[in-house]
């Protein structure tokens, strides 16, 4: 079997942009943003007519050295289509051999959709890191999104994040996306369960109007209280606001750290509850502590 999800590396993932892997001028600015994560992308930015430049383009910005250049801390996803449509083949050939931390598959329905992709990726030279994010934006991805996120504990699995694509639940269901997501946040919430059940991050859909940032700094936050570990954004604007909703704060984290101090002291070592200042604090409380020390610390390496 895989690891556990506690084995599971922590990493910083507030802020997670798309861009289009055919704008050359918006990869150049890459270097100068202080994204956690950047996912270049061939699905939806892309229309037909122009799926083939814009993986040439992707091509050329691995080949010729551009995503070297971009700070140690950016993680580089690339959303590739479906393997069902025309393109779907041909993006996973061309994403395999730019070697990204991640490949994103789009609109994933069921565990095959994981599988087929693994199998596809053990016939080739990909290396064991590379990791698979999924968009989970259909009502059948939502209604199996707890056997899709089991996929991860399967021997030799790749699986590592799930990624919510509410423009496209809404457009499926007809559901108002109205300030607050009244009639989304339930199915937000199975997402974030169906993750954490089998350790996988789990990033927030895009916020649209990215004039508004008020508006996106109120669903961030919203999205963090749900469980959430950052937001796909569309536009660098967004990034700073992100930034700040998915950051620990400093109280917590300084309450974190008192937590773990005084169960690390010798008098606690069989402790199961402890009396931190006035406050009953259970061993589990420590386990809490120490995830947040640790996403504290990816976000400090981050700059």
């Amino acid at each position: 079997m895989t690891p556990s999800a506690s084995s599971r590396p922590v990493r910083s993932r507030r802020s997670v942009l798309y861009l289009p892997a055919g704008n050359a001028r918006a990869l150049a600015k890459l270097p100068q943003l202080d994204c956690d994560c950047v996912i270049l992308d061939l699905e939806d930015s892309a229309a037909p007519e122009t799926k083939d430049e814009a993986r040439e383009s992707l091509r050329a910005f691995f080949r010729e050295g551009h995503a070297a250049k971009l700070p140690r801390r950016m993680e580089t996803i690339i959303r590739i289509n479906a393997l069902s449509s025309p393109w779907g083949a041909e993006d996973l050939l061309a994403a395999r051999a730019c070697r990204p931390d991640a490949i994103l598959l789009p609109k994933v329905d069921a565990p095959d959709d994981i599988v087929d992709v693994e199998d596809a990726l053990a016939q080739t030279d990909a290396p064991p890191q590379l990791r698979l994010w999924a968009m989970i934006e259909t009502p059948l991805g939502i209604m199996n999104a707890g056997r899709i996120a089991q996929c991860a504990r399967t021997d030799g699995a790749r699986l590592d994040c799930f990624v919510v694509g509410a423009n496209d639940l809404v457009k499926e269901t007809g559901v108002a996306n109205v300030p607050g997501r009244p009639w989304l946040s339930s199915w937000l919430m199975q997402i974030v369960l169906a993750a954490r059940a089998y350790g996988l991050d789990v990033l927030d859909g895009v916020y649209n109007d990215f004039k508004d940032i008020a508006g996106l700094e109120a669903e961030a936050r919203d999205g963090k209280a749900m469980g959430f570990d950052g937001k796909t954004l569309i536009h660098p604007g967004q990034i700073e606001a992100a930034n700040l909703a998915f950051g620990v704060d400093p109280a917590r984290l300084e309450e974190a750290r008192a937590i773990v101090a005084e169960f690390a002291l010798p008098e606690n070592a069989r402790a199961g509850v402890i009396n931190l200042d006035g406050r009953m604090v259970e061993r589990l409380h420590a386990e809490i502590a120490e995830k947040l020390i640790a996403r504290a610390e990816a976000q400090a390496t981050k700059g």
